[in-house]
């Protein structure tokens, strides 16, 4: 009977293992890396094997904002319809990541709605260590190829801060 709850329980700690959120899953505000200054709240999130990022807010910005520079269509972009056509907020411009590990995601896109621009997309999280990052961080990577790209450092929020940007 003893091995058999142990068994149990250990089963229990295992699924609990496999389904628990990883820990880039949350809330962050995206910080333009030239005037430090926040550019949107976002939430990042698991749908599936896929990772999604969709802006829940928009700093200095009408929040009814059209992504007007955007393409009509791009591949694999998760919602049908005409991009050009979807609100800013609420569209979810990143999108198909696959974890690599806990914490680090890769292979899937970007797409800026400022200019319309996809790039592929990588995403690590970097727990606040006191030295290098002060808090939990997001470091987001953009990238055309090759490695060539840049990152954003986000930072990590609540629900109600990254729905705050105004």
């Amino acid at each position: 009977m003893k091995k058999l709850l142990a068994l149990w329980c250990g089963m229990l700690l295992v699924t609990g293992w496999c389904f628990a959120a990883d820990m880039v899953e949350g809330f962050y505000i995206s910080i333009d890396e030239k005037t430090g200054k926040p550019t949107a709240g976002w939430e990042v999130y698991v749908t599936g094997d896929a990772l999604y990022g969709k802006i829940l807010s928009l700093f200095e910005k009408s929040q009814d904002e059209l992504a007007a520079k955007c393409k009509d269509s791009y591949p694999g972009f998760p919602v049908a319809g005409k991009v050009t056509q979807m609100k800013v907020v609420g569209s979810p411009w990143i999108f198909g990541l696959k974890m690599d590990k806990p914490g680090q995601w890769s292979g899937g896109s970007i797409i800026d709605p400022n200019d319309g621009k996809m790039y592929k997309c990588k995403m690590t999280y970097h727990q606040a260590d006191g030295k290098r990052y002060k808090t939990d961080t997001l470091e987001m990577r953009g990238e055309i190829g090759l490695g060539i790209g840049r990152s954003q450092y986000w930072q990590q929020a609540t629900r109600e801060q990254a729905n705050a940007l105004r």
